[in-house]
């Protein structure tokens, strides 16, 4: 993720205030300096950081924890409260018939991001065109007609007309499509120019939306050219892009608490599908490594645990009474390509043991032992699943040979599965955790307000 560095600044913040005996105003002053030095450095608005610093500061100070909450808690939900209006409030995009016309900078990805929201009204089961408005950049015409065959698209350009408010005004009429996408021209910078011909598109077409695509690796100067852009044309809405890249990101976050707009859609990746809606909540939580529940639920669905052997096998594991057989089917629960890498990413901080990150070699590792680890378990008795303390060297002999992995990886199977108990008791301790996991598998839904 693009705000990865500041993910981990953070996070560490977060494990600081856990880990604190006490919190005194020292303690609130040396967390408050700690988030200036990591928004700063990924790039956030100056003015921003100083204004989010001191309510963060004074409400820390003056306010108390309600009943049952302790200090630190209570710390942790102010720095995601006042990091939250950085971000804005969840809007839902309206999933229904209209005109949106997208506007940016050139480079921001404004091209593929319309492929990329026609593919996903598509999928949604909207009729979609795409109407090449940009009479600027070289290209730009091919590219946009290429985008529109890749996602099953209606295309409307005129390659060789430079009058851009004439190619959508003959475009929206050629169409009868449920949602028009008008792809406009960017700049390599602000001009009048620019500025001139969106005016005129908005003020004569009157979109149902303008939306503005930033690049979320853009830095300092995204703020002034969001400004810009929202008074000529008055944006009401933002996609940002290349969320997947390495950039510090805080820029882009800074242009949306500027202009006060939602964001609606980020981009996640090069692929016409790596686009998804935008909540705030998630994307936060996310970043401070409280999870994501509701894509831990969708990932656990994936393994087709029905509502009672979810819970079943919850209770099994934090109360840490789980043998071999249960283990055996939990992993086989787990088995398919790429879902441990979803749930490890949608787990919260505090499920990890340690709250260390998780990376893709160490899920790539833990998927190569699960299909290890099962061909060992196949090998063993009914009786030895269920009572694994009778496994002693005879045994483990004969299951490294009959399951032709050795009794080295058999010995480090029982190594696993005893921390497996171990860890699973840490996490026990957490009840707040306990009661998001229980809670979100009885509805299918959570909110991290839920969470005190």
């Amino acid at each position: 993720m693009v705000l990865d560095s500041l993910s981990d600044s953070l996070k560490g913040i977060i494990r600081k205030i856990s880990g604190s005996s006490y919190i005194d105003k020292d303690t609130i002053k040396e967390v408050s300096k700690e988030i200036q030095r990591a928004l700063l450095k990924a790039d956030v608005n100056v003015k921003l950081v100083l204004k989010l610093t001191k309510t963060l500061e004074d409400r820390a100070m003056n306010e108390k924890p309600p009943a049952g909450m302790t200090d630190q808690d209570y710390i942790i939900k102010i720095i995601y409260d006042e990091l939250l209006k950085i971000l804005g409030q969840n809007v839902n995009f309206e999933l229904r018939p209209q005109t949106i016309m997208l506007v940016g900078l050139y480079g921001n990805g404004k091209t593929t991001t319309a492929g990329k929201l026609a593919r996903f009204f598509i999928k949604k089961g909207f009729s979609t065109a795409l109407i090449a408005a940009d009479v600027h950049r070289p290209g730009a015409y091919e590219q946009l007609y290429q985008i529109a065959k890749e996602v099953n698209a209606q295309f409307y350009g005129e390659k060789d007309e430079k009058n851009a408010l004439k190619i959508v005004k003959n475009g929206l009429n050629a169409t009868d499509a449920k949602i028009k996408i008008i792809d406009t021209s960017g700049r390599d910078s602000l001009d009048e120019d620019l500025i001139k011909e969106v005016r005129e598109i908005k003020e004569s077409v009157k979109p149902d939306n303008v939306l503005f695509v930033l690049d979320a690796t853009m830095g300092q100067q995204a703020g002034p050219q969001a400004k810009t852009l929202n008074d000529a044309v008055s944006i009401s809405g933002v996609i940002i892009t290349k969320m997947d890249g390495t950039g510090k990101g805080g820029g882009a976050l800074s242009a949306v608490a500027e202009i006060n707009s939602p964001v609606y859609f980020i981009g996640t990746g090069e692929h016409m599908d790596d686009i998804e809606i935008f909540n705030p909540k998630k994307f936060l939580s996310r970043l401070l490594g409280m999870g994501d529940i509701d894509a831990l639920m969708e990932a656990v669905k994936e393994t087709n645990f029905t509502e009672e052997e979810a819970e079943e096998s919850l209770e099994k594991l934090m109360s840490g009474k789980f043998n071999l057989k249960d283990m055996y089917d939990v992993w086989e629960k787990f088995s398919k390509p790429g879902l441990l890498k979803k749930i490890f990413g949608s787990l919260p901080l505090a499920a990890m043991p340690g709250g260390d990150k998780i990376n893709e070699n160490q899920i790539d590792e833990a998927n190569e032992k699960l299909q290890l680890y099962r061909v060992i378990l196949d090998s063993m008795t009914y009786e030895e699943l269920e009572n694994p303390d009778i496994l002693n060297p005879k045994r483990i002999r004969r299951i490294g040979i009959g399951s032709g992995k050795g009794e080295n990886n058999v010995r480090a199977l029982l190594k696993e599965y005893r921390a497996m108990k171990n860890n699973m008791k840490m996490i026990k301790g957490n009840r707040n955790f306990k009661k998001m996991l229980k809670a979100s598998i009885k509805s299918g839904n959570f909110s991290l307000d839920d969470i005190n």
